[in-house]
């Protein structure tokens, strides 16, 4: 199915309006087009004029079969954690509206990874948004949660969603300033 087709939905799904991040649902019979489908969600605009997200659970609502990623297989796979984990599973979080994954978009100030006296591992993220006012800030941060949750050896996350300093676009990555058409 090409971004941008007419879809009828199959069945009632839950959804996350856009920009505000609240939950909502969308009925069977509602016709959406896809405007972006990456990191295991999509992101829909309703026929009404409603711009939603909608979560890879609720994929067959939209005549779609999702195969985990290399990443997210990787994450739910017994192994051994490494570092790197994390960094894979943060750049299979986007931005709802933008299509550059969260790591890329400069959006991770800090991630540390501790061992604690009882085991495992914790991991302590600071990140922030493009946009202070960003009600999509909630999403990300749960997205986050439970994507690095699912790693080998993970007792415990941490997302801290901060505002200081501000995102500027000079935070990105060059790949996603060449593929947002920003000059470098």
């Amino acid at each position: 199915m090409a971004t941008g087709e007419p879809i009828t939905l199959t069945r009632e799904c839950d959804v996350v309006e856009i920009p505000s991040g609240t939950p909502n649902k969308l009925a069977a019979g509602d016709i959406v087009k896809i405007m972006q489908n990456l990191g295991s969600t999509y992101t829909v605009f309703n026929e009404r004029g409603g711009m939603f997200r909608i979560d890879a659970k609720d994929a067959d609502a939209l005549g779609f079969t999702v195969a985990p990623s290399p990443a997210e297989a990787a994450a739910t796979a017994d192994g051994v954690f490494t570092e790197q984990m994390v960094w894979d599973q943060l750049k299979t979080v986007f931005d709802p509206e933008i299509p550059v994954n969260i790591a890329d978009l400069g959006l991770i100030y800090s991630c540390l990874v501790t061992t604690p006296e009882d085991g495992g591992k914790k991991i302590d993220i600071k990140m922030t948004l493009t946009a202070p006012g960003c009600g999509m800030g909630n999403v990300l941060k749960m997205d986050v949660e439970k994507k690095l949750a699912r790693l080998p050896e993970v007792k415990a996350v941490n997302v801290e969603v901060v505002l200081d300093p501000p995102w500027s676009p000079s935070r990105m990555s060059e790949a996603a300033k060449l593929q947002l058409g920003f000059d470098i």
